[in-house]
């Protein structure tokens, strides 16, 4: 019997065999430019994010300026108890916690109704002008909103005035949470929307058309076409929301509340300027920051894993 010739067999790909090191080299090599202009990116999140975290270490320490942080002595968990028992803790985690979720009630689904609304306009200029007198806003300094805050609510303000009453709203703890949510949707309703509008945008127009012939009004196709593609996008915007959910800027709440509004405006982050800056103590207002971030993280994971259960999406 004459004996077949042995068929040559296909190799392995060539990306099984190399490791993981050589394809990172020959991707690098092949897409050197982009890799250049990630540098400065790189060297960013190194520098202003991850070296910082060094100091973090303060946190469990008695800081001392003078002895620097390795001189400053080792107390471990010190702070973090004196902060779970001291009397704050529940008016700060609350406040947090309500003012994030109403920014969330009201403030998420704003931008999400600004840009459906933009999108139905068909008149071009009216619309150019509407995005226009919405965007505006987000470019004025948070110190320039909070004078006219004050300047519209005053007990001689225009609002007074309109109403023929004479409240003093800044000294109101239950009228804190209303202005301060109130003017971060005026300010920030019209930036937010372009991520929506640019999602609304790459709708493959045969879908309204599909859902036209099967005679769908206006509302039918924001409710069956556009809210389904723009699904995901919402679902990254809700978890990355969710995920800073702790974190209220302090900068806003610091040029609106006083003393009298305490009950309802003091958060997190300005008892961590109060006692870290305005007391010196730096240990302690490290240690409920740092208290702050672990429950971000933990509530961006949880976020996460919720929506891509519920709607298949999710950042990883």
């Amino acid at each position: 019997m004459v004996k077949k010739s042995k068929v040559n067999q296909p190799k392995a790909s060539t990306s099984r065999q190399m490791g993981f090191f050589e394809l990172l080299k020959r991707d690098i090599v092949k897409h050197r430019y982009i890799y250049i202009m990630l540098i400065p990116v790189i060297l960013y999140f190194i520098i202003f994010h991850y070296v910082p975290m060094f100091g973090a270490q303060i946190a469990f320490k008695d800081f001392s300026i003078s002895k620097g942080i390795m001189g400053s002595k080792w107390v471990g968990f010190k702070h973090f108890i004196d902060y779970f028992h001291s009397y704050y803790f529940v008016r700060l985690l609350k406040n947090t916690v309500i003012l994030s979720a109403y920014n969330i009630l009201f403030g998420f689904p704003a931008p999400i109704i600004l840009a459906i609304l933009i999108n139905e306009v068909q008149n071009m200029t009216f619309k150019r002008v509407v995005q226009t007198v919405t965007y505006l806003p987000h470019f004025i300094s948070i110190v320039i909103v909070c004078a006219l805050l004050r300047n519209f609510f005053a007990v001689d303000g225009i609002v007074n005035q309109i109403f023929g009453s004479s409240v003093n709203f800044f000294m109101k703890e239950e009228m804190f949470r209303p202005l301060y949510v109130g003017s971060g949707i005026w300010q920030e309703i019209g930036w937010g929307s372009i991520v929506y509008l640019s999602a609304i945008t790459g709708i493959d127009s045969t879908l309204y058309e599909a859902a036209e012939i099967d005679g769908a009004g206006r509302f039918q196709k924001i409710l069956y076409v556009t809210l389904p593609c723009i699904a995901a996008t919402i679902t990254v915007m809700f978890i990355m929301r969710v995920g800073k959910m702790m974190t209220v800027g302090a900068d806003k709440v610091l040029l609106m509340y006083n003393e009298s509004t305490y009950a309802t405006s003091d958060i997190i982050s300005t008892f961590v300027y109060r006692k870290g800056l305005l007391e010196q103590n730096y240990s302690y207002s490290a240690a409920v920051d740092l208290v702050n971030s672990v429950v971000n993280c933990g509530l961006l994971v949880v976020a996460n894993k919720l929506c891509k259960k519920i709607s298949g999406n999710g950042l990883w």
